[in-house]
C-alpha cells in the first residue's frame, strides 16, 4: 500500500500532519489528520494559584490568547463562587469581542481568501497572503492591516498588553477605562465595523459572484454532515461570552443543552493510538467512529455551527447580512464546510458591532470593577464561544485556590473528527490513479482550513501519560508483536 504524507500542513496554527493512503489502483483507500506535537499545560497547571492560571494559559497561542484568558478568568470565577460585577463582565464582553475582530481578520486573510484570491490551484509561491496583497493590491493590504491594529490597540488598553493581557482577576477585572480611553476605543471601532464591512464586500467579489467556486462551496466534496455545538442567548441568537450552549442534531433538531459542568453530560474524549489529539464525541449518542452522517455522534463547533445553532446575531449589519445568507443557503442546517468563512466573515462585522455598542455605554468607565471574594469553592468551569468554537477550561482546586486538576477542550479538539473526515473525503474525491500533484494537495489541504485549526491550543496529555503503540515486524516485514500503553 503507498503513502502519501503532507507534512507540514500549511496556514494553519501548530504543527500537523496527513497521511494517506492508496489501495492498489492508487485510489484513496482512508486518509488521517495527525497531530504530531504535544504540549502537557493540563499538567503543569497543577499547583499553581488560580489566579495565575488566566495569564499562564494566554501563552498556548499567540493567536488564541484572548480566549483562554477569558474561559480562564470564568473557571477562576466559579473557584470562588462569585459573580463578576456588571462593569467588569462589560470590559470583558469588549475585550473578548476586539478579539473577535483580530482573529477572524487574521485567519480569512491569511489562511482563506488566498486559496480563493490567487485560486485552488495556484502555485504556493502565490497562494498565500504576500501574493494575495499582490493581487488586490497594496493599498487593500495596507487598509486591512491598519484597521485589524486598531483591535490590537483595544486589547492592549484592555488587557495591559497586546499580546499576552495581565488585566484580569477571578471576580472582575483589574484595571477600569477611563474616559479617554472610551473615547479611544469608540473612535477605534469605526475601523473595525468598516473593516467587517469590507470583508463581506470582499467575499461577496471573489467567492459569491464566482460560479465555479459557488459550485466548490456547495458541492459534496465539502461536505461533512455532523451534529452541531453553539453558543446562544434566551432569545436563540448567537453569543460569545456566555449564554447557554445548545446541540442539534444534523436536521437542526434540539437534543441537549448544557451550562458550566453539565458538558460532562454530552461530550466524551476518546484518545486514538495514532494522534494526540483527544476526539471528543457526543455521549448520549455513543462511539459510533470517525463518520459522519446521521447515526454519527461527531459534532462541529465555531462559525458554521454557530449559525447553524442560532437563528442570527444581535446587531443591525450582521441580521442583515446574516439574513442575506440565509436566503442564499435555504432553511435548516447547512452542511457545506467552506461556509465557514462565510459565517465567519459575518461575525467579523458582528462583533465589530458588539465593541461599538459597547464602547458607547458610559457605564463601562465605572470603577465598580471587581466583587469581593470568598473562600474558595473547589471546582469551576468555564466556558465561551472562542473564536474558533466552545472552548472549556475545568479546574478543581483546594480551599485556597491551588490547582489540583485541568483539563482544557478546545475548539480544534471538538473539530477533531469531523476535520478528518472532511480531509479524508476530499482526498479519495481528488486523487485518482495514485496521480498526486500540487494543486490537488491544496485541494484537499482546503477540506481543514475552514475548521482554522489551533493545535497548539489542542495538544494536550491525558493525566499520567501519552499514547504510544509500538508495532514490530519481522524480517519479510509481516507483523510480529505490537507494544501500546493505552
Amino acid at each position: 500500500m503507498k503513502r502519501i504524507e503532507i507534512n507540514p500542513m500549511t496556514r494553519l496554527e501548530g504543527h500537523g500532519k496527513i497521511s494517506i493512503f492508496l489501495d492498489d489502483t492508487g485510489n484513496v483507500e482512508n486518509a488521517f489528520f495527525q497531530t504530531v506535537e504535544l504540549r502537557g499545560y493540563e499538567r503543569f497547571l497543577r499547583g499553581m494559584p488560580i489566579e495565575e492560571v488566566p495569564r499562564t494559559v494566554s501563552t498556548i497561542c499567540g493567536v488564541c490568547r484572548g480566549v483562554h484568558y477569558t474561559a480562564s478568568v470564568k473557571a477562576g470565577d466559579a473557584v470562588y463562587g462569585v459573580e463578576p460585577t456588571p462593569t467588569a463582565k462589560k470590559i470583558r464582553e469588549l475585550f473578548l469581542n476586539a478579539h473577535y475582530v483580530e482573529d477572524h481578520c487574521a485567519i480569512l486573510y491569511a489562511l482563506g481568501f488566498p486559496d480563493f484570491v490567487a485560486g485552488p490551484t495556484a502555485g504556493p509561491a502565490v497562494r498565500n497572503l504576500i501574493g494575495l496583497i499582490e493581487i488586490v493590491g497594496v493599498e487593500t493590504g495596507r487598509t486591512v492591516l491598519k484597521k485589524r491594529r486598531s483591535a490590537v490597540r483595544i486589547l492592549e488598553m484592555l488587557g495591559g498588553r497586546p499580546i499576552h493581557p495581565v488585566a484580569a482577576v477571578p471576580g472582575g477585572w483589574s484595571k477600569r477605562i477611563t474616559e479617554e480611553e472610551r473615547q479611544e476605543i469608540l473612535a477605534l471601532s469605526r475601523d473595525l465595523v468598516e473593516l467587517g464591512q469590507m470583508t463581506l464586500q470582499v467575499f461577496d467579489s471573489v467567492v459569491l459572484k464566482n460560479k465555479d467556486y459557488m459550485e466548490l462551496v456547495l458541492g459534496d466534496t465539502y461536505k461533512v454532515v455532523c451534529n452541531y455545538a453553539g453558543t446562544v442567548d434566551d432569545q436563540n441568537k448567537v453569543q460569545y461570552y456566555e449564554g447557554t450552549q445548545k446541540i442539534i442534531n444534523t436536521r437542526g433538531e434540539e437534543i441537549g443543552r448544557f451550562q458550566g459542568k453539565g458538558y460532562l453530560d454530552f461530550i466524551a474524549e476518546r484518545v486514538l493510538p495514532w494522534s494526540y489529539l483527544k476526539m471528543p464525541y457526543l455521549k448520549k449518542i455513543g462511539w459510533q467512529g470517525v463518520e459522519d452522517g446521521e447515526a454519527g455522534s461527531l459534532y462541529c463547533v465555531g462559525p458554521l455551527a454557530r449559525y447553524n445553532v442560532g437563528s442570527g446575531y444581535d446587531t443591525p449589519l450582521a441580521r442583515e447580512a446574516y439574513e442575506a445568507m440565509r436566503e442564499a443557503l435555504g432553511p435548516g442546517p447547512v452542511h457545506n464546510i467552506l461556509v465557514y468563512h462565510w459565517a465567519r466573515a459575518v461575525e467579523l462585522l458582528n462583533a465589530a458591532e458588539k465593541v461599538q455598542q459597547l464602547a458607547m455605554d458610559e457605564r463601562i468607565t465605572s470603577d465598580d470593577i471587581r466583587a469581593p471574594l470568598d473562600e474558595a469553592v473547589g471546582e469551576g468551569v468555564g466556558i465561551i464561544e472562542a473564536v474558533r468554537g466552545i472552548l472549556i477550561h475545568h479546574y478543581k482546586t483546594d480551599k485556597r485556590g491551588i490547582v489540583e486538576d485541568a483539563n482544557l477542550i478546545v475548539a480544534t479538539t471538538h473539530n477533531k473528527g469531523p476535520i478528518n473526515v472532511a480531509v479524508r473525503r476530499a482526498a479519495q474525491d481528488f486523487i485518482k490513479d495514485g496521480k498526486v500533484e500540487e494543486g490537488i494537495i491544496n485541494m484537499v489541504e482546503m477540506a481543514y482550513r475552514p475548521y482554522d485549526i489551533c493545535l497548539a491550543c489542542a495538544t494536550h496529555t491525558l493525566p499520567g501519560r501519552q499514547p504510544v503503540q509500538i508495532d514490530i515486524y519481522d524480517s519479510q516485514g509481516k507483523p510480529y508483536q505490537t507494544l501500546k500503553n493505552f
